[in-house]
């Protein structure tokens, strides 16, 4: 089969053949290694290639451990942001609100999608420094104190190492994050300083859905030097809102959502 094309169908042809491969990934049941995916694209080695690396850029697809193909980041955003999270999201925003007026703070809500961490809701800083929209943002599970709070409340399985280490501060091994997983559960509150970006901290707490587990982490994050210093008074005041929060879902049985 010739995958050579000219005129104008050229570029539909090639959106056609993309959609194709990220169709067949999505639909597969185990991640797809590239010899898969080129015999049942039918399309030359060197197409395949392209369109795949094309398709990883623009996060449709992805590589695991393995190095098959997996359905990418954007699917799991998409999913994250929609039901049953909508519901989710709804009700904690009036929380997160407070909280941001509390603090002045970036407020964060994030939850799990297969063994990711996906940020659903934000409320922005209301300092210019500190302000970012991380929703879109894809930030290693074990550099976010969202993230920690799934490891350390076994939401989320320690995976094996060694890390992606952003800066010198962070994690670099699974030991190493049970042991700040015991800390974070003996005080209540995750901490991450410093180890996703020099001069980030962020602060997270658990959110309990009806039987007890973490269905969500609530935190916020901000420049170091404006955070170091409270950081037992964030923690402190976002474990009174997560038990706000906990206490409004199990009130409104609202553990589907989060089923």
């Amino acid at each position: 089969m010739s995958d050579t094309t000219t005129g104008p169908a050229n570029g539909t042809r090639a959106v056609d053949r993309a959609a194709d491969l990220v169709a067949t990934v999505v639909r597969a049941d185990e991640p797809m290694t590239f010899a898969d995916l080129q015999d049942a694209s039918g399309l030359a080695k060197s197409t395949t290639s392209r369109m795949l690396t094309a398709l990883e850029r623009s996060g449709l697809l992805e590589r695991d451990a393995a190095g098959s193909y997996v359905a990418g980041r954007l699917f799991w955003l998409y999913a994250a942001r929609h039901d049953p999270w909508e519901e989710l999201v709804r009700l904690a925003r009036p929380t997160m609100e407070e909280i941001g007026e509390d603090t002045g703070e970036t407020v964060h809500l994030s939850v799990t999608r297969g063994d990711r961490v996906v940020q659903v809701a934000q409320i922005d800083s209301r300092y210019l420094l500190g302000t970012r929209d991380w929703t879109d943002v894809d930030v290693p599970a074990h550099c976010s104190a969202l993230g920690k709070v799934f490891f350390a409340w076994n939401a989320l399985p320690i995976p094996r190492g060694p890390f992606e280490t952003p800066t010198e501060a962070t994690i670099a091994t699974p030991a190493l994050l049970r042991r700040d997983g015991v800390r974070a559960r003996e005080r209540g509150w995750a901490l991450t300083m410093d180890e996703l970006e020099l001069g980030l901290t962020g602060v997270a707490v658990p959110v309990f859905g009806v039987h007890g587990d973490a269905i969500a982490a609530l935190g916020v994050s901000g420049p170091t030097p404006r955070l170091e210093e409270r950081l037992d008074e964030l923690g402190r005041s976002l474990l009174d809102h997560a038990a706000q929060l906990t206490t409004l879902l199990r009130g409104t049985n609202k553990e589907e959502v989060v089923a």
